[in-house]
């Protein structure tokens, strides 16, 4: 049977969560969220192309000005993505 030894002073240093430096950390802002539905909405549509044949976004909007809207801001999200992803690349 295994006893404890009271006068083992060492101990295991784990970072606690809440003393990590905020450098290190980033949160997510609301451009980062847009970003990310922007790009849910761009792989589920080119799903549904892929899969199936169905442009959801023309479907909603039709072949207007709009639909040309959304496929720009999805191309604007994954160009941020990539920015976002080296900017936490390089803090690591």
């Amino acid at each position: 049977m295994a006893t404890a030894n009271p006068n083992i002073t060492e101990r295991r240093q784990i970072a606690d969560r809440r003393t990590l430096d905020k450098a290190t950390s980033r949160t997510m802002n609301a451009i980062d969220w847009l970003a990310i539905v922007l790009l849910i909405v761009g792989g589920i549509n080119w799903g549904l192309i892929g899969l199936f044949g169905v442009d959801l976004v023309i479907a909603l909007f039709g072949e207007t000005r709009v639909t040309g809207l959304v496929y720009t801001l999805v191309g604007l999200a994954a160009l941020w993505s990539i920015y976002t992803c080296t900017k936490l690349a390089d803090k690591t």
